[in-house]
C-alpha cells in the first residue's frame, strides 16, 4: 500500500509539473505574439516612433548631463567617482528600462481600466488578467534606455579598468532582472488601489519621482531616507547594493544578499494584492 500511495505521489506531482511547464510555455508563445503584433503597429506609424524614441532619449540624456555637471562642481560625492556614479546610472538605467516597456497600462489602470470599464473585458477571457493588462500594450520605445544603461556602464568600466567575466555578465543579468522585478512589484501594489479607490490619475506620479533617488549612492542620504529607499519604496536597494558588488567596493550594512528576497517577496505580495483586487472588482455594467 505504501509503495502504491508512493507511485500515485509521484504520478501526481509528475502531471503538476507538466501542467506548469505547460502553462509557462503557453504564456511565453502568447507573449511573443502580443509583442509582436503591438511592434508591428507601432512601427506602422514610424514617425510617431521615431520622435517618441527620440524624446525619450532626449529625456535620459538631459538626466545623465545633470549628474556630469553636478560631479564637475563637487568632484566626489559621499566618496565615489565620476565614472563609479556613471556605473551605477547605468545599472539603474537596466531595471527601469525593463519597467518602463511594460508599464504602459499601470499608469492608466485607474481610468481605462476600471473607470471605462475595459477590465470587464479582460476578465472574461481564458488567460491571466494580470497578465493581459502587463503585456496588451508596450513602451518600445524605452529599450533606448536599457540600451543607454549598458553604454554608460561600459563607458564607466573602461575609465575604471573593470575585467568583465562571464561570472560578472551573469550577475548583471541576475541584479538586473531582480531590480526590474522590484521596480514593476511596487508599481503593481500601486495599481491594485484602484480596484478600492477609483481615481483617474492613481497614486503612481509621487513614487515615480523617487526613482531618481536610486541614481545616487545611498549614503549621501539621511538613515531615515535610506531606511525607506530600502524597505518601504525599495528603489535605491534595487540600483546601489548591486552596483557597489558589480564595481567589487564593500559597503556597510551589506544588503545585497537581501536583494533576491526583496523582489520576490513584493512580487508575490503584489500578486496577491492583485488577485484580491480582481475578487473585489464589480462591473460597471456598461
Amino acid at each position: 500500500m505504501a509503495s502504491a500511495d508512493n507511485s500515485m505521489d509521484g504520478a501526481h506531482q509528475e502531471n503538476f509539473a507538466r501542467q506548469v511547464w505547460r502553462g509557462f510555455v503557453r504564456h511565453c508563445i502568447l507573449f511573443g505574439e502580443y509583442f509582436s503584433q503591438y511592434a508591428k503597429m507601432r512601427m506602422s506609424y514610424r514617425g510617431d516612433f521615431i520622435v517618441s524614441t527620440a524624446t525619450s532619449l532626449a529625456a535620459t540624456i538631459f538626466a545623465l548631463a545633470f549628474v556630469i555637471v553636478l560631479f564637475h562642481k563637487v568632484p566626489a560625492l559621499a566618496g565615489w567617482t565620476l565614472p563609479e556614479e556613471i556605473f551605477l546610472y547605468g545599472f539603474s538605467l537596466i531595471p527601469y528600462g525593463m519597467f518602463n516597456v511594460i508599464s504602459l497600462n499601470l499608469y492608466d489602470f485607474g481610468n481605462n481600466y476600471i473607470i471605462e470599464g475595459k477590465f470587464d473585458r479582460v476578465m472574461l477571457r481564458p488567460i491571466s488578467t494580470l497578465f493581459q493588462v502587463l503585456f496588451e500594450q508596450f513602451r518600445v520605445e524605452s529599450m533606448q534606455e536599457i540600451a543607454t544603461g549598458l553604454f554608460c556602464m561600459w563607458y564607466a568600466s573602461r575609465k575604471l579598468h573593470i575585467h568583465w567575466t562571464a561570472g560578472k555578465f551573469s550577475l548583471l543579468i541576475f541584479w538586473g532582472l531582480c531590480a526590474g522585478v522590484i521596480y514593476i512589484s511596487v508599481f503593481l501594489l500601486l495599481t491594485t488601489i484602484s480596484f478600492w479607490f477609483e481615481d483617474r490619475i492613481g497614486v503612481h506620479p509621487p513614487v515615480w519621482n523617487l526613482i531618481a533617488f536610486g541614481r545616487y549612492p545611498l549614503s549621501i542620504y539621511s538613515g531615515a531616507v535610506q531606511f525607506f529607499l530600502c524597505w518601504i519604496i525599495p528603489f535605491g536597494l534595487a540600483s546601489f547594493y548591486p552596483s557597489v558588488r558589480l564595481l567589487g567596493h564593500t559597503v556597510t550594512p551589506e544588503y545585497l544578499p537581501f536583494v533576491p528576497v526583496v523582489a520576490v517577496g513584493f512580487l508575490i505580495f503584489a500578486i496577491s494584492m492583485w488577485n484580491l483586487g480582481t475578487r473585489h472588482y464589480s462591473s460597471t455594467g456598461s
